[in-house]
């Protein structure tokens, strides 16, 4: 009976993690809808729910530590909570990062750069995201390596859209209406959108990373 209750509580944490990655990407939706909306309202709501992500996140934490002390678990065991406990530093890093896009939101007054497609970005790392966690719950490995690749396609998008940008500053002369400190300012807060992203595609490729790790005790993705 008591193997059972452990079997049990490995699979909860299973589900527990991947709920919390459902949320997250319900935020990191919400906060790119926010950036191409200016819709402020829906920023101040994925800025105010950093909290409840951030509640999950040491609930979570709790219950990988409370496995790891009182089940002594080893090999396979062992590497499924340390990955999932590594899986839920990386969610909560990603809702960090939608919070920044809800930031960046309240702060813009308007779009300089219609070129640079911010949504396309973060779409690509919606996918990395979702794709990620279903490796996590299948065990998929192949899924695992194909999303590392991918990774890549990620970096050169951010790159030409961080290019688009700085070209442009160098480029352009200021209007009437126009600061060199407000054009600064929006150049710094798209660079920083870009920014984020990219790194939002990092953490999905830790995930990935983690999952391989979990199933093949296979480090070759972690860095």
């Amino acid at each position: 009976m008591a193997r059972k209750s452990y079997q049990e509580q490995l699979a909860a944490l299973r589900e527990d993690v991947l709920y919390m990655s459902e949320v997250v990407l319900e935020r990191l939706r919400m906060g790119l809808d926010a950036l191409e909306q200016k819709d402020e309202s829906l920023a101040r709501e994925v800025i105010h729910g950093d909290d409840e992500i951030n509640e999950m996140y040491l609930d979570l934490e709790q219950e990988c530590i409370n496995l790891l002390a009182l089940q002594q678990p080893v090999a396979s065991d062992l590497r499924f909570i340390a990955s999932s406990f590594k899986i839920i530093t990386d969610l909560e890093r990603i809702a960090d990062l939608a919070v920044n896009l809800g930031d960046y939101t309240l702060e813009a007054d308007e779009d300089r750069y219609p070129d640079v497609d911010i949504q396309g970005m973060g779409e690509l790392t919606l996918e990395m995201i979702e794709d990620a966690m279903v490796a996590y719950e299948t065990e998929n490995t192949d899924a695992c390596r194909e999303l590392a690749a991918r990774d890549d396609d990620l970096d050169r998008y951010a790159e030409a859209a961080s290019e688009i940008v700085v070209r442009d500053l160098l480029e352009r002369e200021l209007t009437s209406t126009d600061t060199a400190e407000d054009l600064l300012q929006d150049v710094s807060r798209l660079l920083l959108t870009i920014r984020d992203l990219e790194r939002v595609g990092d953490h999905a490729v830790n995930i990935a990373a983690r999952t391989l790790y979990m199933v093949e005790n296979d480090d070759e993705l972690i860095y």
